[in-house]
């Protein structure tokens, strides 16, 4: 019973709610580098995240399908590892921030914000996979015979009565 809520309420988190989360962190890269000076490491910073940004955008794109798929339902099962993927890339452009702050001259705001997206989306993610490891121990469970823990019907009495 726990098992099918908690399935119930993954799969009716819409993808689009975390990507939105998710986009804002887009914005906030997007608008810091439309600010930021046009000094030849700032270039060299904006294509290096804009390559980051593009690997990131592309797990998006890959939810949004698995979304549409589902009729605007996420299954964790197939979310479960694009969902961990997006979280690794946006730890690297985290990391690539907090290494090259001073030389690309990163405002503060603008790493915590990068760094608050990342925990909820790795929060998501975390959060679709143990729902995707239920779902997988009730199929197979299901697939053994096993019923997964529901009570059989009672047998009924045979021969002559």
């Amino acid at each position: 019973m726990q098992m099918q809520a908690s399935l119930n309420a993954v799969r009716s988190h819409s993808a689009m709610g975390v990507l939105v989360r998710a986009m804002g962190v887009a914005a906030v890269m997007a608008g810091f580098f439309a600010a930021a000076p046009a000094f030849a490491q700032v270039t060299d910073c904006q294509g290096d995240i804009g390559k980051l940004q593009a690997k990131r955008e592309a797990h998006i794109a890959a939810l949004n399908r698995l979304t549409k798929a589902g009729k605007g339902k996420l299954d964790p099962i197939a979310a479960c590892p694009q969902l961990n993927s997006l979280s690794a890339i946006e730890g690297q452009i985290l990391a690539y921030m907090q290494k090259n702050q001073n030389w690309c001259d990163i405002p503060e705001t603008v790493i915590e914000n990068v760094k608050s997206g990342r925990q909820k989306t790795a929060g998501f993610a975390g959060q679709a996979c143990r729902v995707a490891a239920m779902a997988r121990k009730a199929q197979q469970q299901q697939a053994a015979g096993g019923g997964g823990g529901a009570p059989q019907a009672p047998r009924l009495p045979t021969g002559p009565l």
